[in-house]
């Protein structure tokens, strides 16, 4: 999708097309940027930008606030088109896919004829554009569909992929970033035909197995990283995840326990919507001095409730918290999911059903009124804006909660 947070505000606020607009909160914040306006680019705005670089760079450009119940509606609305093209459709973010369209020929056509046809529905359906590459590997596909950028069509013709990629910086290869940009730079590898010419034991021996990988990305091949499953597998996630940076540095304890329990009920009510049951709570902090620690805690059996996962959190912060440090930035990880829940004891057990009838209720009343209708006591100091955010298991077509496939609404 094209600037897809931007195109999505732009359709509740018109007044904003054509201007230099820039998504994720205030210029004067601590925040960074989500995504930026084509208008916006031109003056060296891009995503993950320090908010108030990007107002130093264009001072004139509208700061807006991410919503990302609106881009997750929006995304659900993508995915219902892409899945009329393909039945195998991969997510890979909330505003990127990919479809394999083997054996729909005789359906859509050709390619190209396939690919405008659904240029043209995912406009008329969503009134959102998008840019599509067409090639016989998934990395050709998204390297060919960010040159096509915006509202564009490339189709690399299958024999043609090497050279397409050749004259492009290595950066354009997916998974290559400014760490190993800079590394390939001081091997010389500027280019990804400077890539493709070296030896793959070579690169082996400088770069290990993501060197391998690299020799078959830069000849246009599904190597390693982001492509290692089949094209609409049904992957789960590997965590669940949500982090504040607060605008200012604080060591008030109250406002610092508080703000874990929201995160906990934000990870907890991601966990539920997938039917997902954590086994690892993870905790980050990281100090006004960028010093940041990470402790976990593993439970005997695997849950999904927000009390259980605060309490353990709000413990790793309390045994690892240099008492009076300001605080800027605290973060919930869930990971390691099991089927389901172990036996518990009888008298925890009770406990935990009672919460669990609760939080079900609680969800019914966010899924109605929006997520802030309901939140636990201990999380209401430590109340906030959800920042934009990539979580894997807010992906389309990665829903199962209630038995329904790729659908919710916040």
């Amino acid at each position: 999708m094209d600037a897809f947070f931007v195109s999505v505000e732009e359709l509740f606020d018109p007044s904003l097309k054509g201007k230099a607009v820039v998504v994720g909160g205030r210029p004067h914040e601590r925040g960074v940027v989500s995504a930026a306006s084509y208008e916006a680019r031109k003056f060296g705005v891009h995503s993950a930008m320090p908010l108030r670089t990007a107002y130093k760079l264009c001072p004139h450009a509208i700061f807006v606030d991410g919503h990302p119940a609106r881009y997750r509606e929006c995304s659900e609305q993508v995915f219902g088109v892409l899945r009329r093209f393909s039945p195998l459709v991969e997510m890979a973010s909330i505003d990127e896919a990919y479809l394999d369209m083997t054996g729909t020929e005789r359906l859509h056509g050709p390619p190209l004829r396939a690919a405008h046809t659904l240029h043209e529905a995912m406009k008329a359906e969503t009134r959102l554009n998008c840019s599509i590459g067409i090639a016989a590997s998934r990395l050709v596909a998204k390297v060919s569909s960010d040159q096509a950028k915006p509202n564009g069509i490339l189709w690399v013709i299958p024999g043609q992929e090497a050279a397409f990629l050749a004259p492009l910086d290595v950066r354009k290869i997916p998974g290559v970033g400014k760490v190993t940009e800079k590394h390939l730079h001081s091997l010389g590898i500027r280019k990804v035909g400077d890539l493709a010419r070296l030896d793959e034991a070579f690169l082996e021996s400088r770069l290990g197995k993501w060197g391998l990988a690299l020799a078959g990305k830069a000849r246009g091949l599904d190597a390693g990283g982001w492509f290692d499953a089949e094209i609409g597998a049904d992957t789960e996630p590997k965590s669940v995840s949500h982090e504040h940076t607060f605008g200012e540095d604080t060591n008030d304890l109250d406002r610092l326990e508080s703000t874990l329990t929201r995160l906990c009920e934000m990870v907890g009510r991601r966990l539920r919507e997938h039917g997902l049951h954590a086994r690892t709570v993870q905790l980050k902090l990281r100090y006004s001095d960028f010093a940041t620690i990470t402790r976990a805690h593993s439970f005997e059996s695997p849950t999904q409730v927000d009390t259980e996962l605060s309490s353990q959190v709000r413990e790793l912060f309390r045994r690892n918290w240099k008492s009076g440090a300001r605080v800027r930035l605290l973060g919930v990880q869930a990971s390691s999911f099991g089927a389901g829940e172990d036996q518990l004891p009888l008298l925890a057990e009770d406990r935990h059903e009672r919460w669990k009838q609760a939080l079900a209720a609680a969800d019914r009343l966010r899924d109605r009124y929006g997520e802030s209708a309901v939140s636990l006591a201990a999380g209401l100091k430590g109340n906030f804006r959800e920042r934009v955010h990539e979580n894997p298991a807010g992906l389309p077509g990665k829903h199962k909660a209630a038995g329904l496939p790729g659908k919710h609404k916040e």
